[in-house]
C-alpha cells in the first residue's frame, strides 16, 4: 500500500489532465484567498507602516550583511524549528503538521503531474504516506488535547466555530485521504470511491476557505519576525520601553514616579507572565 500511487489507479475514471487542472485552480485559490485576506484585515498595510515607524525610531543602521543574518536566523528559528512556541508539545504538534502537510501537499502535486498513470512511483507515494500520517498525528494531538479552549476552559473538541475551518478542513483532507488509500489497495472499490469523493471534498474546503481561515498567517508570519528582529537590532524596539534597572539613580531621575511610588530601592517583581511555565504557546 505505502509504495503504490494511489492516483494511478483513479486515472482510469479521472483524465490526468483533469486532476493536473484541479491543482493548478486550487493554488490559485490559495493566492487569491491570501491576497484577499491581507487585503481585508489590511496586515500587509500594517506591516509596512509599522516598519516605516520602526525606521524613524531607529537609533542605528542595521547594514545589509547584518539584515542577512537576521533572515537566517528568522528561517531557522521561527520557520524551520518553529522557535516561538515556549510549549514544547505545542512545538512538536505544530512541527508534525506542519512538515506532515508540506510532505504531503508537494509528493501529491509531484505524483499527479510526474506519475498521473504510474503505479510504481519510487519513494514518493511512501513520503505521501508518511506526510499524512504526520499531519494525523500533529492535527488530532493539537485538537484533542492542546488546543486553548479545550486544555484550559473545558469547551468540548466537536464544539465548532468558523475559526475551526482550517484545522478541521486539513484533518479531513489527511483522514480521508489515508482512508482512500487503504480501501483502494484492499480493492474495496465502493466504499474506496466514496472516501475518495470526501478527501476531494474537504481538500476543496481547505483552499477553497483560505480566506476565512489563518492559512494566509502561513505567509506573514515570517515577515513579521524578520521585522521584530530587525527591530531589536535597530534599537527602535517596536515603540516598547527599555528593561531598566530600577534601583539606578539614572533611571529614578528620568523616571520620578518609580521612587515616589516604590521607594528608593524598589522590590523584584518576578518574572511575571513567565512566572510559571508554559501551557499552550
Amino acid at each position: 500500500m505505502f509504495t503504490i500511487n494511489p492516483f494511478a489507479e483513479m486515472s482510469a475514471y479521472i483524465p490526468a489532465a483533469a486532476m493536473q487542472v484541479y491543482i493548478v485552480v486550487m493554488v490559485l485559490f490559495v493566492i487569491g484567498g491570501t491576497v484577499l485576506d491581507m487585503l481585508h484585515k489590511k496586515s500587509a498595510q500594517y506591516f509596512f507602516e509599522n516598519a516605516k515607524k520602526a525606521e524613524k525610531a531607529a537609533k542605528r543602521t542595521v547594514s545589509g550583511g547584518e539584515k542577512a543574518s537576521l533572515a537566517i536566523q528568522t528561517v531557522t528559528s521561527e520557520v524551520l524549528t518553529s522557535s516561538e512556541f515556549s510549549n514544547p508539545k505545542r512545538r512538536l504538534s505544530h512541527l508534525l503538521t506542519m512538515y506532515g502537510f508540506i510532505i504531503f501537499a508537494a509528493t501529491t502535486a509531484i505524483l499527479i503531474f510526474a506519475y498521473p498513470t504510474a503505479a510504481e512511483a519510487g519513494i514518493v507515494p511512501l513520503l505521501w504516506h508518511i506526510g499524512a500520517l504526520m499531519l494525523c498525528i500533529g492535527g488530532y494531538w493539537f485538537w484533542f488535547a492542546i488546543r486553548v479552549d479545550v486544555n484550559s476552559e473545558g469547551k468540548k473538541w466537536y464544539k465548532l466555530c468558523r475559526a475551526d475551518l482550517f484545522i478541521v478542513s486539513l484533518l479531513m483532507t489527511c483522514t480521508f485521504a489515508l482512508i482512500w488509500s487503504v480501501l483502494q489497495s484492499n480493492g474495496v472499490s465502493a466504499l474506496s470511491n466514496i472516501a475518495f469523493m470526501l478527501f476531494i471534498l474537504a481538500t476543496t474546503v481547505l483552499f477553497v476557505g483560505v480566506y476565512f481561515s489563518k492559512f494566509a498567517h502561513m505567509f506573514f508570519k515570517p515577515a513579521a519576525a524578520f521585522q521584530k528582529r530587525v527591530a531589536h537590532a535597530d534599537g527602535s524596539n517596536e515603540n516598547l520601553p527599555a528593561d531598566y534597572d530600577l534601583t539606578d539613580p539614572a533611571v529614578q531621575a528620568r523616571f520620578p514616579d518609580i521612587p515616589e511610588y516604590m521607594g528608593d530601592n524598589p522590590a523584584y517583581m518576578g518574572h511575571g507572565i513567565r512566572r510559571e511555565p508554559s501551557n499552550h504557546y
